[in-house]
């Protein structure tokens, strides 16, 4: 089926940060939406790619030798097998893109942090 997208409707039924929801389907990628606050665990994924683009506010993404903050607008691509933490100080709203079944916290298992696969908005 065929139909538009509105992210900001999307992210606000969003109500709990760290936990990416799709939103979108396309050539083997998942479109997602997902709220950051706080600092998330460091991880890895052995062969996916993510990228991460900002919609609203800002957010930084830790490598273990620098940091890159991203605002509203921005985008970043972290290649797969770099260790990474996502980051915000205060609410950012988030759209990834990432290949299906991709777990949010890469090679790490969190009960906390952990997203269901495949969550749906």
């Amino acid at each position: 089926m065929i139909a538009k997208i509105n992210v900001a409707e999307k992210l606000s039924r969003i109500h709990e940060y760290w936990r990416p929801h799709v939103v979108g389907e396309l050539n083997g990628q998942e479109v997602k939406v997902v709220k950051f606050q706080g600092e998330f665990l460091w991880h890895t994924h052995a062969v996916e790619d993510e990228m991460f683009l900002v919609v609203k506010g800002a957010m930084r993404i830790d490598f273990r030798d620098r940091s890159i903050a991203l605002n509203a607008g921005e985008f970043l691509i972290v290649p797969h097998g770099v260790e990474h933490r996502t980051a915000a100080d205060h609410e950012a709203e988030v759209m990834i893109f990432e290949p299906a079944a991709v777990r949010n916290t890469g090679d790490k298992q969190d009960a906390a942090l952990t997203a269901p696969m495949g969550l749906r908005i």
